[in-house]
């Protein structure tokens, strides 16, 4: 295994940021054990129906069901009539679906204490900059749904608006007492939209904060959300290589380089830490080419990576291994790919 250079481990063990000049040199965390080993085929899907690509997967309230909104068997649900939401029972049987003809590129999905399902529509596969000419309109919206599928609530205009809520949204994370924050912005173009909001749980705009940029209060695709035991907010800020540690005011509290080029994230209820890296290697560009992709594993409280899963397919020149990544209460790891079009569990190694 090898170690992080004593001055970065140091600093990572107080929780101080790194400067820019320090994490440019930081050396990538590439060869940790990796104590998991890979169950493809588990999910049980309806005859004829194939898998589309994915990035949105969670745990059910029981602990054990896993939830994941899919691309319709393709990358987008455009011209589909199929199903996206899916419940899978803890031995991949399908128990529910519902969700058809409502989004197109299901790209987050969320499970809150109310046991209600959101789901997050990026329709990051139509254009970049503006939204889809379509009549009606459709996309770039978040939908709650009760576990049984009802529509309880739509957030967001139908294709989308750079001037408010949202355009190309890419994550939610409700917290323990209702309010909810998104995460918008899915490409890395000059003059992109790049933003956190914070929602009271009626829906009312809290705040929103961030713009475009690579600064220490920008983001570029702000693609993930967890918190941890402590209330503080993990946020994925794929485009700059990093994490960034807020309180729920929005105040940066540190910033994380070692888990590479966050796609998803998810921290457990012991504050471990699950970062799926789907665009380092030959996907990336700059600093992020030194990494490999895969699913990073360490400690939320200190920061310290301990294990890595690596992507199986390593030398793929398109995204590959998880993009978004779910952990049940055994340990359990769901990995949701984009690129492969699949769902992948992983156990630890007997």
């Amino acid at each position: 295994m090898r170690a992080l250079r004593p001055r970065f481990a140091a600093l990572l063990a107080v929780g101080a940021p790194l400067t820019l000049a320090a994490q440019a040199t930081m050396q990538p965390v590439n060869d940790l054990p990796n104590p998991y080993r890979a169950i493809e085929g588990w999910a049980k899907l309806p005859e004829g129906r194939s898998w589309g690509s994915t990035s949105a997967v969670a745990i059910d309230r029981d602990g054990r069901s896993v939830w994941v909104a899919e691309r319709c068997g393709a990358n987008s649900c455009a011209n589909s009539s199929l199903d996206p939401v899916l419940e899978f029972d803890p031995d991949g049987n399908l128990v529910r679906h519902f969700g058809a003809g409502l989004m197109i590129s299901p790209h987050g999905i969320f499970v809150d204490r109310d046991d209600n399902v959101w789901v997050v529509d990026c329709a990051c596969t139509y254009g970049r900059t503006a939204p889809p000419i379509e009549s009606p309109p459709r996309g770039h919206q978040i939908f709650e749904f009760s576990h049984d599928g009802k529509l309880l609530r739509t957030l967001g205009v139908p294709g989308g608006s750079r001037d408010s809520a949202f355009f190309q949204p890419n994550a939610i994370y409700v917290a323990p007492n209702g309010a909810f924050f998104v995460a918008e912005g899915h490409s890395s173009a000059p003059g992109s939209v790049a933003r956190l909001f914070k929602f009271s749980s009626d829906g009312k705009l809290v705040r929103a904060w961030g713009s475009f940029g690579s600064g220490p209060d920008d983001w570029d695709q702000p693609h993930a959300l967890a918190m941890d035991s402590r209330g503080r907010l993990f946020v994925g800020d794929r485009g700059n290589n990093r994490i960034k540690i807020l309180d729920q005011d929005g105040n940066l509290l540190d910033t994380w380089y070692q888990f590479s080029r966050p796609s998803g994230i998810w921290i457990d209820a012991n504050d471990n830490i699950y970062v799926g890296d789907s665009e380092s290697g030959s996907v990336g560009s700059g600093r992020s080419r030194l990494w490999k992709r895969g699913i990073r594993i360490g400690s939320a409280k200190t920061g310290q990576v301990t294990a890595f899963i690596p992507d199986p397919v390593e030398q793929a020149t398109n995204t590959s291994a998880a993009e978004g990544v779910a952990v049940d209460a055994r340990g359990v790891i769901y990995g949701a790919e984009v690129g492969p079009k699949d769902l992948k569990r992983y156990e630890r190694t007997p």
